[in-house]
């Protein structure tokens, strides 16, 4: 290949990828008991809990009457046994405790009422300090009492206060309507050449002296004056005068309690029939009509007794507060242990409602699934709760052929990571568990895609922060669901940054700019001296190249990942992109290969040894003899080939290798390489045949030489047993496959070879396609690398350079630098940090849950789930 060219003020070298530029070459149904046996793995489980689930065994629980509550109570706390219900075919209304549950209930909502109460005043319920015990039974009757003291004594409270609010505002409009807001109308006469000022009414012994003068004074909402207005001048024809004006202070709302303003009105009428209209159409608007008095000193009388009523209605008003007031305070203090403690005692008549009664109706008998090291904890706990009833409760395990759940304990740092498989899915009882090798293989693939010195310190920086304040009440108790899920995954935060930083030396940037932390391998000055560069030369060729062929030129390999040279290079690009590619095939295969690997642990562990030479080895023969063939092709030409000679094309080698031919233009890269080639595809080609009908073919024949056998054979003739359905594989077999090819729990089930054969080609053409699309899948790490490359400089180039350019001066550059670095730093952390962190993350998941976890994981367990306290004291 000839070399490529760069600019004057850039360096060049071949446009192909060569190897002495890195320091390091890259590299469940019903229980059935009785005569089954209690079936083991054949493997005793010697590593620790993370590589797979913990021993759980199906015990069953004797428990004497009288301490039945306070042994289901003491397992509450501690969270040692997952119940199952016994009773499933009992109506909920017809179970033992059901009477317990509903007065649990009853108080329940009671408490509702009185945190509503307690929240509608303002006040907040603070946690309980301590840890609270589930309280006896003889104590419901207590706290129920109690409760409904304290709940009879507010709503009683309450309706006072509303009753003496109600009151109170009633005092104030009625005041307010006969303050001096409103005087007597006066009207204008018809003209006829009467004077403007003539009054309306006629004096004493006037033609109008039988008419008497009637008024209506009241109080409506200011949105509903406008149109009471309207209607009483529609209806009445005119025959009235009506006064309406706003009310000079706000009142206070007896139900709301917020200031409101209102209109009070004054309406004078003459007639019968129109004073009944105008009380009608009032009392439709709702509106608050209260006495009028004509005389001035009998309105101010009436004044003065209503401000004196309303004087001792706020002094009862405010006793009443004052009490209601300390009600509250003590539903404040007695309202969080109690809802803790009827939580509690609510779980646990749950969990005796699960329960079956003996014979005697002297104990309850109860199952669940416990873990074998909390045996002894579970056998000692029931001893000391039951000691005072003069009989032991009895713990013991019992048989079972339901798959058990699976457990796997975590901690605050392997939590998040346990996190990211279980959302794949749970993994089946004693499975290989992929947490311990997501701990590094996930955050590396993450920091391929993400590889940069700067950006990955920011991000190891902030889960720093977080780690270090984990243990701070505010940061605990944060509700924003954002910050809740970063900092539940402070850890996967931080090991993810800390990867970005290795890798970001690896391609030896930081915020898009190289560092040169050691000397460069490459040297212009020999380059110049050896190849006559004079100043005519580089005034007439803008583009120069270095030559490694040229001695002195190529220094030798750059200590730690990319040569800054490189930086400079107009071919930088295609050289990354040369590098970037064949890391994310070694990568990729690699990854894959250690999926296939697990997949042996599985086999062994549950004593299905014929998977290993039926599937595990044709599908390592499979994959290793295509692709891992690529990457033998990859490595050796990096350790072999010379940057000086000729460069074969691995690309074109391994088309050739399928077509079976060669050619002429792309030397091999090794003596016997065809030959090689066409072993390796024929090998591979055969291993498939093994995979799609060695499985089957062995358990038709197993199944006819295993004569039949009584429901309660002895645990040696079926080592493998439920937990993989006699010869399920862990490797990608179905319920349905299963079915098909196992044993049944009673008697043998029948044989059906077709559906063997159908899943067993499902799995065949899964793996071999799988092979292929999942190492192109694998080129996401070199596209999202590029691509994080690329937006990291057109970041730089558009906002820090164009701001770096602005201004000769100094201060001048200093002020716009202000907002330029501003502008650059949140454009970093919005699309770099954050967008782009999001997607190299999502693709990081997908490469583990779908290349990775499909070679060996199923993923179709449950969690154990133990009664525990734990819920309902958050």
């Amino acid at each position: 290949m000839s070399a490529s060219t760069v600019s004057l003020s850039r360096v060049s070298t071949p446009g192909r990828l060569f190897p002495p530029l890195f320091g390091h070459r890259p590299p469940s149904g019903p229980s059935l008991r009785g005569r089954s046996p209690a079936l083991r793995p054949l493997c005793p489980r010697t590593m620790g809990s993370m590589f797979r689930s913990e021993e759980v065994a199906l015990v069953q629980l004797f428990l004497p009457t009288s301490a039945a509550y306070t042994c289901v109570s003491q397992l509450g706390e501690l969270g040692l046994v997952e119940f199952r219900d016994l009773n499933a075919s009992v109506s909920a209304f017809q179970r033992r405790f059901v009477g317990d549950v509903r007065r649990c209930e009853e108080l329940e909502k009671t408490f509702t009422f009185l945190q509503e109460e307690v929240r509608r005043a303002g006040l907040a319920l603070h946690p309980p300090e301590g840890r609270l015990l589930a309280p006896p039974p003889r104590d419901l009757l207590r706290i129920q009492e109690e409760t409904d003291r304290l709940a009879r004594e507010l709503r009683d409270v309450r309706g006072n206060q509303q009753s003496l609010r109600a009151q109170l505002h009633q005092l104030q409009l009625h005041s307010a309507v006969l303050g001096r807001g409103h005087r007597l109308p006066l009207a204008a006469t018809p003209t006829d050449g009467l004077l403007e000022r003539t009054p309306l009414l006629q004096p004493p012994g006037g033609p109008h002296q039988d008419l008497r003068v009637n008024f209506v004074a009241g109080a409506v909402e200011p949105a509903k004056a406008a149109a009471l207005e309207r209607l009483l001048w529609r209806a009445c024809r005119g025959f009235l005068i009506a006064s309406f004006r706003e009310t000079e202070q706000p009142l206070e709302d007896p139900v709301t309690g917020e200031p409101a303003t209102w209109m009070t009105f004054l309406i004078s009428y003459w007639g019968e029939q129109i004073g009944q209209k105008i009380r009608k159409i009032t009392d439709c608007f709702h509106c608050h009509v209260f006495p009028f008095v004509e005389q001035e000193e009998g309105r101010l009388g009436t004044l003065q007794q209503l401000q004196q009523q309303s004087q001792e209605l706020q002094e009862v008003l405010g006793e009443t507060e004052r009490f209601l007031s300390q009600v509250l305070g003590r539903v404040q203090r007695l309202l969080p242990p109690w809802q803790v403690q009827i939580r509690k005692m609510k779980a646990v008549y749950l969990v005796l409602n699960q329960c079956s009664v003996s014979a005697t109706h002297k104990c309850l008998i109860a199952e669940g699934w416990c873990a074998t090291s909390d045996l002894p904890t579970l056998q000692q706990v029931l001893q000391d709760s039951s000691s005072e009833a003069g009989v032991s409760a009895v713990v013991h395990r019992i048989p079972c052929r339901d798959m058990p759940p699976t457990l796997i304990r975590t901690n605050r740092f392997t939590a998040s990571f346990q996190g990211i498989v279980d959302a794949y899915g749970v993994g089946r009882y004693q499975e290989v568990n992929p947490a311990p090798y997501t701990i590094i293989t996930f955050p590396f693939l993450f920091a391929v895609m993400f590889g940069d010195v700067g950006h990955g310190l920011l991000m190891f920086l902030f889960a720093l922060a977080m780690v270090l304040a984990e243990n701070r009440p505010a940061v605990k108790t944060a509700q924003n669901e954002i910050w809740r899920t970063f900092f539940s995954g402070r850890y996967l935060l931080l090991l993810m940054g800390l990867f970005s930083v290795y890798t970001g030396f690896i391609y030896n940037e930081c915020f898009s700019r190289a560092t040169t932390i050691f000397p460069s391998g490459w040297s212009v000055a020999a380059m110049a001296t050896q190849s006559g560069w004079s100043d005519a030369f580089l005034a007439e060729h803008p583009l120069l190249t270095l030559d490694p062929a040229v001695s002195g030129v190529f220094l030798g390999p750059y200590p730690f990942g990319i040569d800054p040279v490189w930086s400079l290079a107009v071919n930088h690009l295609s050289f990354l992109n040369s590098f970037k590619m064949k890391m994310s095939v070694i990568l990729g295969v690699t990854h894959m290969t250690f999926g296939v690997v697990l997949g042996v642990f599985n086999h062994v562990h549950f004593g299905q040894w014929h998977r290993l030479l039926l599937e595990t080895l044709p599908e390592l023969v499979f994959l290793l003899g295509l692709f891992g063939y690529l990457v033998f092709l990859v490595v050796y030409k990096w350790l072999f080939i010379s940057a000086t000679g000729p460069a074969p094309s691995i690309l074109i080698h391994f088309i050739n290798m399928f077509l079976f031919s060669r050619s002429r233009t792309n030397p091999p890269l090794f003596t016997g390489q065809e030959v090689v080639q066409s072993a390796l595809v024929v090998v591979a080609l055969a291993a498939v045949p093994v995979l799609l009908l060695g499985t089957p073919l062995f358990l038709r024949w197993q199944h006819r030489r295993r004569s039949p056998r009584p429901a309660g054979r002895p645990l040696d003739e079926d080592k493998s047993g439920i937990l993989d359905s006699s010869d399920a594989s862990v490797a990608g077999w179905g319920s349905d496959e299963e079915k098909a090819g196992c044993p049944g729990d009673q008697e043998e089930a029948e044989f059906v070879l077709s559906e063997v054969l159908m899943h067993q080609a499902i799995h065949t053409i899964e793996f071999c396609l799988g092979c292929i699309s999942n190492t192109a899948s694998y080129l996401r790490l070199w596209a999202l690398s590029l691509a994080h490359a690329q937006l990291s400089e057109v970041l730089w180039a558009m906002v820090m350079r164009e701001g770096l350019r602005m201004g000769r001066e100094l201060g001048v550059a200093a002020v716009v630098l202000v907002p330029i670095f501003a502008a650059f730093a949140v454009l970093t952390v919005a699309i770099l940090l954050v967008m782009e962190g999001l997607s190299a993350f999502l693709h990081a998941l997908r490469l583990h849950w779908v290349e990775f976890q499909n070679k060996f994981y199923l993923g179709s367990g449950y969690k154990l789930s133990p009664f525990t306290f734990a819920e309902e004291e958050d």
